[in-house]
Order: C-alpha cells, then sequence, then structure tokens
C-alpha cells in the first residue's frame, strides 16, 4: 500500500478518524497496532507472508531484552556482552536479508528500524538515553508507520514524551499536517513521475544517446531521486504532524549547498547524525586511531598526521554510506567513496584555491560566487548519482565517456529534448513545476511558508491551497490503472 494511493489516503482518513475519538491513553496502543496492518499490508502485496512480523518483533526484543540488562547491572564486562550480542543480532539479520540475497523477504524499512534499534541501544549502554521497560512501546517506537517506508531515522529521546502521550485534536496542526502533504505529492506526482520518464530512457538505453543528451538524463535523475525521496519525507512528516507527533527534518535545500559538506550535512539529515554520532565519533575513540597520530607525526608532521587520521576514519565511514545504500560498487562509489574523494581534495587544495581566489581578487562575498559555488556542488553530486543510477560501474564509465564524446548543445533548440518521452506540453509542465519548487524552496531559507500564508486573509489561504491541490489533482503523473510507483529511495533502503 504506497503511501500515494488513493487506498492509503483512505486508510489514513480512517486511522486519523478514530485516533481521535478513542481515549487518549489508548492512542498509543492504536497506532502500533494501525502499524502492524500497515506493514503486513506491505507484505501481502510483496508476496512475503505474514511471517515476515516476526522479524522487527525479534530484533526488537532482543534489544528489549539487552537494554533491560544493561540497565540492571553496572558490571561493564555484563553490559559490553549485552551490547555486542544484541548488535550482531540485528546487523546479522539486515545483512541476511537485505545484502547477501537469500530468498528470504527483507521486511519493510528493515535498515530504518535497524539504526533506530542501535541507535537507542547505544544510548543505554553510555546512559545518554532513558530504558523503555515497556516492549509494546518499544515495538511502537521501532515500527511507527509513517516513518517506515524511508525513514527519518529517529532517536528514542526525541519521540519518548511524543509516541506514548495523549493527544488531543488540534485543528492548526492537522491543517499544517495536510498542507505538508499536499506539497510532497506535488513533488512526487507532479515532479519527481515526469523527471523519472526522462532519466529512465537516457539511462536504460544510454548507448543511444551522447554529449548533453547524457547529462539531461543525469541532471534528470539527480532531481527524480531528491523529489522523491524529499516528496515522501513531506508526506511521512505531514501524516504524523496529523496526529500530533513532530518528527525530525530530513532535508533543507540540499542543492543550495556550496560544497559537499554541506550538502551532506543537508541531505538525509537523520542518516548524517545517527552515522557521525555512532560510527564516526566512536571509530576516532578507538585505541588504533587514537595512537595513529603519534605514528604518522615523524614522519609527515602533526598536522598532517591528525589530518590523515580524520581522512582514514572518514573513508570508513563513506565507504559503510556506499554500502549500506545497496551493497554493490556502484551505490560504494555513488554514494560514498565519491563523495569521500571530493572532501578530502577540497581539504588539500584549499590552500591553493586561497590562492588562486586572492590572485583573480575574487569576491567570495558575492552572490554570483555562491551561486557558481551551488551549481559546481550540483554538477559532483549528478557525477555520482551516474553512478548511482547505472546497474554497475562499467556502465557509468561508458555513461560518462559518450557525456563526453561531443559537444552538442543544439538538442535544446532543435526538439531533441522532446524526444526522450515527454511532449512539449510535459515539459512545460515539468519547466513551470520546477521554477515553483525552487522558488518555495529559497523562500523556505525565510522561514515556513505555511506560517506566513497563515497571517493571510481566509481567502487568500484557501485559494493557494486549492490551487496547489487541484495542481497536483490535475497535473500529477498517473496513467492507467495507475497505483503510485514506490518511492525510489526505498528500493535501496529495504
Amino acid at each position: 500500500m504506497s503511501i500515494t494511493s488513493f487506498s492509503f489516503l483512505c486508510f489514513f482518513a480512517a486511522v486519523l478518524f478514530v485516533y481521535y475519538i478513542i481515549p487518549k491513553k489508548a492512542q498509543w496502543g492504536y497506532l502500533l497496532a494501525v502499524s502492524f496492518v500497515y506493514f503486513m499490508s506491505f507484505a501481502e502485496v510483496a508476496d512475503g507472508g505474514w511471517y515476515v512480523v516476526f522479524y522487527p518483533m525479534a530484533a526488537v526484543f532482543v534489544v528489549y531484552l539487552a537494554a533491560r540488562l544493561m540497565d540492571r547491572t553496572k558490571e561493564q564486562k555484563k553490559r559490553k556482552s549485552a551490547l555486542i550480542c544484541a548488535v550482531v543480532f540485528c546487523v546479522g539479520l539486515l545483512c541476511t536479508l537485505k545484502f547477501f540475497r537469500l530468498p528470504l523477504l527483507a521486511p519493510l524499512g528493515i535498515s530504518f528500524y535497524t539504526l533506530t534499534l542501535l541507535g537507542y541501544l547505544f544510548d543505554v549502554y553510555y546512559e545518554i538515553g532513558s530504558v523503555q521497560r515497556n516492549y509494546g512501546k518499544l515495538l511502537l517506537f521501532t515500527c511507527y508507520f509513517p516513518t517506515m517506508v524511508s525513514g527519518p531515522v529517529v532517536k528514542y529521546q526525541e519521540m519518548e514524551g511524543q509516541l506514548f502521550a495523549g493527544h488531543k485534536l488540534d485543528y492548526r496542526r492537522v491543517t499544517f499536517g495536510m498542507q505538508r502533504m499536499v506539497w510532497g505529492f506535488f513533488k512526487k506526482l507532479v515532479i519527481s513521475e515526469r523527471m523519472a520518464v526522462i532519466a529512465n530512457e537516457i539511462f536504460d538505453h544510454y548507448g543511444n544517446y551522447e554529449g548533453f543528451a547524457i547529462w539531461v538524463g543525469a541532471f534528470a535523475f539527480t532531481f527524480q531521486l531528491y523529489t522523491d525521496f524529499a516528496g515522501c519525507m513531506d508526506i511521512v512528516l505531514g501524516i504524523s504532524e496529523c496526529f500530533g507527533i513532530v518528527l525530525p527534518e530530513n532535508f533543507n535545500a540540499p542543492f543550495l549547498a556550496a560544497n559537499i559538506s554541506e550538502y551532506w550535512r543537508r541531505w538525509h539529515m537523520t542518516l548524517g547524525v545517527w552515522l557521525r554520532e555512532y560510527l564516526f565519533y566512536p571509530l576516532l575513540r578507538t585505541k588504533f586511531f587514537m595512537q595513529l597520530p603519534k605514528k604518522l607525526r615523524d614522519k609527515v608532521g602533526k598536522k598532517r598526521a591528525k589530518q590523515l587520521t580524520t581522512f582514514l576514519a572518514m573513508f570508513v565511514l563513506w565507504f559503510t554510506i556506499g554500502y549500506w545504500h545497496g551493497g554493490s560498487w556502484n551505490f560504494i562509489i555513488g554514494s560514498g567513496l565519491l563523495h569521500w574523494a571530493y572532501i578530502v581534495f577540497g581539504e588539500l587544495a584549499e590552500p591553493l584555491f586561497a590562492k588562486m581566489r586572492f590572485f583573480f581578487r575574487v569576491r567570495t562575498d558575492s552572490r554570483g560566487f555562491l551561486w557558481l559555488q551551488r551549481i559546481r556542488t550540483f554538477v559532483l553530486v549528478m557525477f555520482g548519482l551516474v553512478f548511482f543510477r547505472n546497474a554497475s560501474v562499467m556502465d557509468a564509465v561508458r555513461m560518462f565517456g559518450r557525456g563526453f564524446s561531443t559537444f552538442n548543445p543544439q538538442i535544446f533548440v532543435d526538439g531533441t529534448l522532446f524526444s526522450f518521452g515527454l511532449d512539449w506540453v510535459e515539459c512545460t509542465v515539468l519547466l513551470v513545476s520546477l521554477l515553483l519548487f525552487e522558488w518555495v524552496t529559497i523562500q523556505q531559507q525565510k522561514g515556513w511558508l505555511r506560517e506566513r500564508l497563515e497571517k493571510k486573509p481566509l481567502i487568500v489561504r484557501w485559494i493557494v491551497l486549492y490551487a496547489l491541490l487541484f495542481y497536483v489533482i490535475l497535473l500529477g503523473q498517473y496513467g492507467p490503472g495507475y497505483s503510485a510507483s514506490e518511492f525510489i529511495y526505498q528500493n535501496f533502503k529495504v
């Protein structure tokens, strides 16, 4: 049951109605039951069978026992043993079902609920988070249905006070939630689905194209992925807001980033926070990484030794990010090691870049320079996504070769653009939608538009909201017998 399908909207409406008429103390249990109904709906569609429900239940049960044991004892050896056993079980289950390709169905959202559970477990171990003594509540925290498709990755401390507390109907919050859902549908159905037509045509038949046509496909996939994933997050956060539960933001206009490091602080933000707190920083605190600068100091100097140690830890981090996205080298390079190389090269070459900026008297505080940085960052991200989208590294290399094989800017004026699957009407709708999307994105940097819209007269608010709603209804990509396609990012992080 895709969250863009009509059946899901009916499901959500019924769930929301019942949620606010039952006693507040029963709401968390109701959400748990609803989450498993939603979970099972995906199992049926995938022909996985009802038994997949036992995977998350087993993982949560093991973590529940380990956390209770760590809470009851101060003996470090026992605490560490409990932590290791639970981590091995959860990671082993994830790898078995997702990466080793055994004939078992990887349950919905296994990557996300595994990270959520491990974060909770580490917080308990380091005594920076409370212990949940109710197995059902821990199960709800792990399997809360809006977050099961593509996250965000949540922390127990952020959710404890919201998930298990009763919520009364708040008209403003429900309205805001539904507004955000409509904006998510706009990104997914109007922009992403159209970009998918162009991206699929060029990536699936790249041997038929060359020069700028290749980069049109890369551009289309970059925006397809972003509007798909960000649209999913808007819908998810909007659904949760209707229940009175605020989830953490996962995107903050990543294509306005001036460099790759900033891009990753804006893209999939909750995953980045998780990896920094539970992988990168603990890695730097290990004995090996603490001693490495001392071993390198005599050979390369104190400053460089510290820098090389950080780069090595970053290598582990970015390899993990790439592997988590799919486990094959196109993902490891496209969303991992290539970005590591960008950051390392940027830091090493910064003294040279600074001299060049001084020599050419570049005004680094100018708007033009900022936009040049943003365009450069977007192009570097797009290059990585060429690896990410292709079936193999060699396919990506061949596609790059065709992209640089000829100079043919005439395709932008001779009608070639209309041969990629969208006619001139569809291309016009896409262009107008992209301009609207970019305008809203830039305006959002000044504060949430819905708060600003709330201050406008009632007639203005209704005109804007109904205009967007009917824009999505009339111009969304549906097709014959349409059932909204699954969000593409979910396929990389089941």
